[in-house]
């Protein structure tokens, strides 16, 4: 019996390589590239950096339209944050009596509450920078790092209104001006470095998992009662407040108390050195350097798939 040899088919495999082949060589030809890929680090940076006009226009936008319907318009962007102090007041001041011992109390709480709601503000604006906005991230091509840094840079528009304020309660409380009040400057622009990465990274989160933004307010709310916004943690953390050492040691590494102190330092006569963690200022460029570019790579990683899906 004679044997038949069967000889596969040819496959179309090697055809269609060849062509895909052909194709790139095309497009590399005519400087085509993949719509939508990453690019590399230091070319998102510069496309970043070319956008910044449109980053600055957006947030002002967004923060004057973010009150347009209320009759006192913008006013409430000095109220807001002035009625969370003085609600905060009456429960932790007067009720609770966390003011013992804290000299210019008010001033005390009304920086740490209004330094505060600008980390937690552009978090939270930060959360849903991607997943609030689809309509304008799959409408147009530009980098999305733009939106949570624009929401940032809103955010910190509304702490300079508040500040406003803040001057005028810490002079009507009789604290004077001082030569240390320059050092706001250099807080802020930690914290904005600090907050900007870690709503980079949140961005990246809540574009994935739209639920973060439902979770957020209670972790947020959570880490608040954790960085001495209504209190002073020395005197919690005290000899006398039957806590182990390491708990105000912990609490003192907190970014958040970081910025506060800060600020209370800077802007408050009382609240001196002895009050700030050891090494305060190079705690602060740590923190902003570690969330910022941190971040940023973080959410650089994931750039050709933010609005997809």
């Amino acid at each position: 019996m004679s044997q038949v040899l069967h000889t596969p088919p040819p496959t179309a495999a090697p055809a269609a390589h060849a062509a895909d082949h052909d194709l790139a060589d095309l497009a590399a030809r005519h400087g085509l590239s993949v719509s939508g890929a990453r690019p590399s680090l230091p070319e998102y940076v510069r496309q970043l950096w070319a956008r910044r006009h449109f980053i600055t226009a957006f947030s002002t936008a967004k923060l004057t339209a973010q009150y347009s319907q209320a009759k006192l318009g913008q006013v409430w962007q000095v109220m807001t944050p002035l009625l969370n102090a003085a609600v905060y007041y009456f429960i932790f001041g007067v009720l609770m009596n966390t003011s013992r011992g804290v000299e210019d109390f008010v001033p005390f709480l009304v920086t740490g509450v209004f330094v505060w709601t600008f980390t937690q503000s552009s978090i939270m604006a930060g959360t849903k920078a991607i997943s609030g906005n689809l309509g304008l991230v799959r409408a147009l091509h530009f980098p999305r790092a733009a939106l949570p840094v624009s929401f940032c840079l809103q955010q910190l528009q509304q702490l300079l209104f508040s500040m406003a304020a803040l001057l005028v309660i810490l002079l009507a409380f009789g604290v004077p001006p001082a030569a240390s009040w320059v050092l706001a400057v250099p807080a802020l622009v930690l914290q904005f470095t600090f907050n900007t990465g870690v709503s980079l990274l949140m961005a990246r989160v809540g574009s994935k998992i739209p639920d973060a933004a439902q979770l957020m307010p209670f972790l947020l709310r959570t880490w608040m009662y954790g960085s001495g916004v209504m209190f002073s943690i020395d005197h919690m953390t005290g000899p006398d407040s039957g806590l182990p050492s390491w708990v105000g040691t912990v609490l003192q590494l907190n970014p958040a108390v970081v910025y506060i102190d800060l600020m209370r330092f800077a802007l408050i006569d009382t609240f001196d050195g002895s009050a700030l963690p050891p090494h305060v200022w190079a705690l602060a460029t740590g923190w902003a350097l570690l969330a910022g570019i941190g971040g940023f790579i973080y959410f650089w990683k994931a750039e050709e798939t933010y609005g997809r899906g």
